[in-house]
């Protein structure tokens, strides 16, 4: 059994999941990994995902070799999306916790309800949703075709027209993270956070490498961002990478 805890788990290869030419740079890239050029690895990873291929072994591997090549921040992005795709997936989620314990300093972490309304992705609450929904309503229309079976699926309806209302308020919740909170994730070794979006403006607080922040505001080539313990500035735009809320 694979040690979920251990960031150097064995490589993920992908069967089908990309085209013959991608498929060839996935397999040179693992090979760069299993040799120990980590920063091979890691920047034909990135090649790969920059050509609009991605999966959650794709993300995952990647993550893998960023961590290998000492970089926090773009190991944790990595991760990040990886479980966004495979919200359920042990392996991701054992390594994204890794490395966020190597993190020092201030970070923006989920809470519980956060972390519980995750194991599905949005995707998965919409279909969730939808079939709470449609059952409730074959369940109304059968008791208006059929008046005899009332009595015998009242309790059904109930609880199906339940499971529709609450499934919609946590999609509803999770589209809104997803189109309007946003996580920038440190992917410098150390970075300044300023007052202002421009380099003279006074320097707010300190973030290192790895650290995830809440996104409030962007502005050409900044990124207003705020800290775990509430101080926020404005950061650019290169030092960080962006996430969906969810």
């Amino acid at each position: 059994m694979k040690n979920l805890f251990a960031i150097s788990l064995a490589l993920v290869f992908a069967g089908n999941i990309f085209a013959a030419d991608a498929t060839a740079d996935f397999s040179a890239a693992n090979k760069f990994y299993a040799e120990g050029k980590f920063a091979d690895a890691a920047n034909a990873y990135e090649t790969i995902l920059a050509s609009g291929a991605a999966s959650p072994n794709l993300l995952f591997n990647y993550g893998n070799a960023e961590f290998k090549s000492g970089n926090l921040g773009k190991a944790i992005a990595a991760f990040c999306r990886a479980e966004m795709l495979a919200p359920r997936d042990s392996e991701i989620r054992a390594n994204l916790a890794f490395v966020r314990n190597q993190v020092q300093g201030a970070t923006v972490r989920e809470n519980f309800w956060q972390n519980w309304l995750g194991n599905l992705s949005l995707n998965e609450w919409t279909v969730f949703a939808a079939i709470a929904f449609w059952l409730t309503f074959l369940l109304l229309a059968a008791k208006q075709i059929r008046p005899a079976l009332a009595v015998k699926l009242k309790s059904a309806t109930w609880i199906f027209a339940t499971l529709t209302i609450s499934s919609g308020t946590i999609l509803g919740v999770q589209a809104a993270n997803h189109f309007s909170k946003q996580t920038a994730v440190v992917i410098s070794a150390q970075a300044t956070a300023r007052s202002g979006p421009f380099d003279d403006a006074q320097s707010a607080f300190t973030t290192r490498d790895g650290a995830e922040l809440s996104v409030l505001d962007r502005r050409d080539d900044w990124v207003q961002v705020a800290d775990g313990s509430g101080k926020s500035g404005w950061l650019p735009a290169k030092q960080v990478e962006v996430l969906p809320g969810a």
